[in-house]
């Protein structure tokens, strides 16, 4: 095999990638908040409807974390910070 290292191949690639959806609100357990407050918390700040709060609390107490809410970064930086006030121990994460 001979290879001519003057000859260049140029190859385009289109890539569709949705950059600012790809981001996620943690919500951690703690100590300290009730479930009846996380899931308060999670159907007036995320849009939750009682059922998947519910859930989303039972995964937060028996995993630790749970994914509750996932969007652009725009979107959820609000919610995060309204759980953050609420004193929900939450983070938005890539």
């Amino acid at each position: 095999m001979i290879y001519n290292s003057s000859t260049e191949i140029k190859e385009e690639v289109l890539v569709d990638v949705k950059i600012d959806e790809g981001w996620k609100i943690v919500v951690y357990n703690d100590d300290h908040n009730t479930f009846d407050h996380v899931i308060e918390r999670l159907v007036a700040t995320c849009g939750h409807d009682p059922l998947q709060a519910e859930q989303c609390a039972m995964i937060i107490h028996f995993k630790g974390k749970c994914t509750v809410k996932s969007g652009s970064y725009d979107e959820l930086e609000p919610m995060c910070t309204s759980l953050l006030e609420a004193d929900i121990t939450a983070e938005v994460e890539p």
